[in-house]
């Protein structure tokens, strides 16, 4: 209640946003580097790393690291190949990126479904995973007080996208990255104190705990105890790296800031708070096997149990446990805050407005659309978090990262680096990613015969793999290539713009500041057709 009180107090006191796109889907592009880092930084570190790849490294020791690690490497693919060149091209959505050099209005359907697919699933994750652990902290695991949290957390983000839109959500993600590096610092701290800072005990103790209750914490083994083959956990690793370099949620932070050495700074911030943060929850991890015994990770019906609750009652009690909870919730409302954001801007301009042809309503209009998009986006992720509280959604985990490397990371690398590319081979890429992702993934030990299935009792896994990226990325890279290639469209032009405004920013401020262009309007999108000077990019021949 405290921290749902702090959050509301921030919103309206910091965060309120106007009636203006710029104001409520950005901010105004005023953050500073330091701001914005903490807020990636905040919106990054959701229940994946602080819950998930804590149990995975007490359970499987080196396959935990290395996920760990390919989390943190995702972010030098995201300064090296992403940041920059989406904020030079990028005003609020993907589908403004892929929109300046291919015809809009199937290229920003597209994109729209992509974002709302990614985004979707993400919201269920962190919604049905809020549920289940804050009731296990609270010792409230009853179908009614799950249905409860549901509900506060939806109604909470709510509010906030609501009344403060970018800036409600950067605050919020703010106290976020505050609150959790503080929960991971003072647990880290109470583990190491426990063992009188004495590190090789602590995995020593680690070592023979595991040895002890035959778990295996050497890594990746033939013991059918969860932890993937070698081929298969590069292809783990490469889906992590890149698909988080590219999730449609996080794109949105590129564009708050006011130039492109901003973002290089904002990603550096990030990078300066994430590193240190993996490895204090490789620490925990560790520190969770050799703590808690088999029998406290383990219930009797065979579900895991959060080690983080675990080590926390064991090392500060009742009041580390509520602690570690309030920080949980907290992750939960800023974290689906901004995936609420981003899925509301995405319906409005790429589909919505975009079908509707309706842009000359002006941006209060606009802004009213995805104001009531927040509103009813929210209204059904709680209704259908309510009704999968029960189910196993891990695989969603997994499935979401790989529709957005598989999908967003070669559309994006061709739209900015490859003259032939076009509509077609954009729209196989979207399309075609989601759609060879979801087969396999359907026919994938991920959804069936398997224990930790989302159908443990059917067996129609024809696929030896849980994590798929290492086909499905090459594959929507071939798919895009025959789908350009195949068509006749081709704008030498347009290629130009892009590649100027991706690798250097000449004129992404004009075409910004010209506001948003009708769908398949004629001339540079985002500039007005009225305007007849020349462009920066136009003043040089390729």
């Amino acid at each position: 209640m405290i921290f749902s009180l702090i959050i509301l107090l921030v919103v309206s006191r910091l965060g309120r946003a106007r009636d203006t796109c710029s104001d409520f889907y950005v901010g105004d592009r005023n953050f500073t580097p330091r701001q914005n880092g903490l807020a990636l930084f905040g919106t990054f570190t959701m229940m994946t790393s602080f819950v998930a790849l804590s149990d995975q490294i007490a359970f499987h020791g080196r396959h935990g690291v290395l996920l760990a690690a390919g989390f943190a490497v995702s972010w030098l693919v995201t300064l090296l190949l992403v940041a920059e060149p989406l904020r030079n091209t990028g005003s609020y959505t993907l589908g403004d990126t892929l929109s300046l050099r291919m015809r809009a209005r199937p290229v920003r359907v597209a994109a729209g479904t992509v974002t709302l697919v990614v985004s979707f699933f993400y919201m269920t994750i962190q919604l049905v995973a809020a549920s289940n652990l804050l009731a296990l902290l609270l010792g409230l695991e009853t179908g009614a007080a799950r249905a409860l949290i549901v509900l506060t957390v939806a109604g909470l983000t709510a509010m906030t996208v609501y009344y403060g839109g970018m800036r409600g959500t950067t605050w919020t993600q703010i106290i976020n990255a505050v609150l959790l590096l503080a929960a991971v610092l003072v647990l880290a701290g109470a583990l190491l104190a426990d063992y009188r800072f004495d590190v090789a005990r602590l995995f020593g103790d680690a070592v023979n705990g595991a040895t002890a209750s035959s778990r295996n914490l050497s890594g990746p083994s033939l013991a059918g105890d969860g932890t993937p083959q070698p081929l298969e956990l590069s292809s783990q690793l490469l889906t992590i790296m890149v698909g988080h370099a590219v999730l449609p949620y996080l794109f949105i932070r590129f564009l708050t800031v006011p130039n492109t050495r901003d973002v290089r700074r904002s990603v550096s911030w990030s990078i300066w708070l994430i590193t240190p943060y993996y490895l204090l929850i490789v620490l925990i991890g560790f520190g969770a096997a050799a703590l808690v015994p088999l029998g406290g990770l383990v219930a009797p019906s065979g579900q895991r149990s959060p080690t983080v609750s675990l080590l926390a009652g064991e090392l500060g009690g009742v009041p580390m446990r509520v602690f570690i909870a309030s920080v949980v919730f907290t992750t939960i409302v800023a974290v689906t805050a901004g995936l609420v954001l981003v899925a509301a801007a995405s319906f409005t301009r790429d589909i919505h407005l975009n079908l509707a042809n309706s842009l000359r309503g002006g941006e209060q209009h606009e802004v009213a659309v995805s104001r009531r998009a927040v509103m009813v986006i929210c209204l059904l992720l709680a209704g259908g978090a309510i009704l999968l509280v029960d189910a196993n959604l891990a695989f969603l985990m997994s499935l979401d990262v790989t529709i957005a490397a598989s999908s967003v990371f070669p559309a994006l690398l061709f739209a900015w680096f490859w003259r032939r590319f076009n509509t077609v081979g954009a729209l196989c890429c979207l399309y075609g990613g989601i759609a060879v992702t979801l087969v396999l993934v359907t026919f994938s030990p991920a959804v069936s015969g398997d224990p930790l299935a989302l159908f443990p009792d059917a067996d129609f896994a024809y696929l030896p793999w849980r994590h798929v990226g290492l086909v499905t990325i090459p594959v929507s890279f071939l798919l895009g290539y025959l789908g350009a290639v195949i068509s006749a469209e081709r704008d030498d032009a347009k290629y130009a713009m892009m590649q100027v405004r991706a690798l250097t920013g000449v004129g992404a401020a004009e075409a910004v500041a010209a506001g948003p262009a009708l769908p398949d309007s004629e001339g540079v999108p985002g500039v007005p057709a009225r305007s007849r000077r020349r462009l920066p990019w136009q003043r040089h021949r390729y």
